[in-house]
């Protein structure tokens, strides 16, 4: 995986996903420029770019000032394989290092969830766990990376799992962490294939998409944008993970 994303400011603005043959650097949510370059060659650059474009969006979407700034925010690919989980690990990491307050990054990928090895900690007591028992929402958490920095991760497995996320205890352990925690992400399943970005988001202040480059197909996205206006669902921001080569022409224009 390209570790190089970029943070669109409109959403409509990534549903475009034809190549240009003109090179053009990439351009970020606030006008800066990158190279571009998604090779191999220059790994030191791109975990760089990361943390540029990480804390672009912590800026954006969680420190903006307002009085209405989002707590309890969802992290959603449109398709499996697009990136969501390393982009919402980087931004939870991004967001604790300014030291703002705590924050909890929940594993509510229950399809197939990566966040625990990302963070090289276990996942046997985590999210549905929670949703069993009745134990405070800390105790089935942990403290990852740094001591304002916790992990909620997706806990035991079963068929039966998923459903979970829709009931009335999820309600009741996400009202739970804006209690608890000062801010809140939630890494969840592809929108395209799964309801559960929809149900979460409809319990969050907002949601941020992530769309693979040159993978999201345009008429996926728009499907998807539509559905989450449909549910009322504020999309917060967009980003665009994977990418090895120049934002097509037609997208250079728009921004």
């Amino acid at each position: 995986m390209s570790k190089n994303f970029e943070l669109m400011q409109q959403a409509e603005t990534i549903v475009d996903d034809a190549p240009s043959e003109e090179a053009k650097p990439a351009i970020t949510a606030r006008g800066s420029k990158t190279n571009g370059n998604g090779n191999g060659a220059h790994s030191h650059v791109q975990d760089e770019v990361t943390r540029e474009e990480s804390l672009k969006l912590v800026q954006n979407v969680f420190l903006s000032r307002s009085e209405a700034s989002p707590r309890v925010v969802v992290f959603a690919g449109i398709n499996s394989g697009d990136g969501c989980s390393w982009v919402c690990a980087n931004v939870a990491q991004a967001l604790a290092g300014q030291q703002v307050g705590s924050v909890c990054l929940v594993d509510a990928n229950l399809r197939s969830p990566v966040l625990p090895d990302l963070f090289g900690v276990g996942n046997h007591y985590g999210l549905t766990d929670a949703l069993a028992k009745k134990a405070p929402i800390r105790e089935f958490a942990k403290v990852v990376r740094s001591d304002n920095l916790w992990l909620l991760s997706c806990g035991s497995l079963s068929a039966e799992s998923a459903g979970l996320l829709n009931s009335d205890m999820m309600k009741l352990r996400i009202a739970e962490l804006r209690k608890e925690f000062d801010y809140v992400l939630i890494d969840s399943s592809p929108l395209m294939t799964f309801a559960d970005g929809v149900a979460l988001g409809q319990l969050a202040d907002g949601l941020v998409l992530v769309l693979g480059a040159n993978s999201t197909r345009r008429e996926a996205a728009t499907k998807v944008i539509e559905s989450l206006r449909v549910a009322q669902i504020k999309v917060l921001g967009a980003v665009l993970n994977k990418r090895t080569f120049p934002i097509p022409e037609t997208l250079y224009k728009m921004m």
